[in-house]
């Protein structure tokens, strides 16, 4: 049995702790290397518990893919996924995505059920910070930025902007967030975070994730042709 310790619905992800010792374990890889055409394993349990420990394969097919999610009567986005044609059906969610040397790099999320062979894994990297929390303090105090942003792919399905060549487009601040009273708007694009260059959610939330609530950090925005840069304490989430 396991406990859930960290959960995050934009990413469609939780945590899960065992109570166990000296578990064979799964080598983590880097899902920023990764390139269309290399060799992918999807592993989990397809349709249900009968077909168990299901082993299918297939190539990466595409990296940073943006789907549309219509769910409750409401419309969501997932970016910056990797899309592969090994087969993923319900029950392979939440199971490994791994490479022809063993290494896991995402987990299996969604498939399209309108096509055959089109189905999509969360890039490891978008947790690695989390869990490593966790190994290293059995805990983890998730920081809270509080801006939402679309990445420049998703832009032109959803708001009537210019072109941009670099970074994300805010689209929602939350009221409670640190970031609601700084200064940044709605439509303000994020070139970059303490100097790190930011062009999709996932490199966004990697570096939150690194972050613990007290800390500051600089945000730089473009607006128009006007640069700004704002100063945020992130908050507890």
């Amino acid at each position: 049995e396991a406990s859930v310790v960290w959960c995050d619905t934009d990413l469609d992800l939780s945590i899960s702790k065992i109570d166990a010792n000296n578990l064979p374990y799964a080598t983590i890889g880097d899902s920023s290397n990764i390139k269309a055409g290399e060799t992918v394993y999807a592993i989990g349990n397809p349709i249900g518990y009968e077909f168990r420990k299901t082993i299918t394969s297939g190539i990466i097919s595409a990296t940073n893919r943006t789907i549309r999610i219509e769910e409750n009567g409401s419309v969501s986005f997932m970016t910056d996924l990797i899309q592969t044609d090994a087969s993923i059906n319900p029950g392979n969610s939440g199971g490994p995505l791994i490479t022809s040397s063993g290494e896991v790099i995402g987990i299996n999320t969604v498939k399209i059920t309108s096509a055959e062979g089109i189905g999509f894994a969360v890039p490891i990297n978008a947790v690695k910070p989390v869990a490593q929390n966790f190994v290293t303090t059995d805990s983890f105090a998730e920081a809270f930025l509080g801006i939402y942003a679309y990445d420049k792919e998703v832009v032109p399905y959803m708001v009537s902007t210019p072109n941009f060549s670099s970074g994300i487009y805010v689209v929602h601040i939350s009221e409670s967030s640190p970031a609601v009273s700084t200064g940044i708007q709605v439509g303000d694009i994020i070139t970059s975070i303490d100097g790190h260059s930011i062009n999709n959610m996932i490199e966004l939330k990697e570096y939150i994730y690194t972050k613990t609530p007290g800390d500051t950090v600089s945000v730089d925005v473009s607006r128009g042709y006007i640069t700004r840069s704002f100063d945020i304490v992130l908050t507890k989430k």
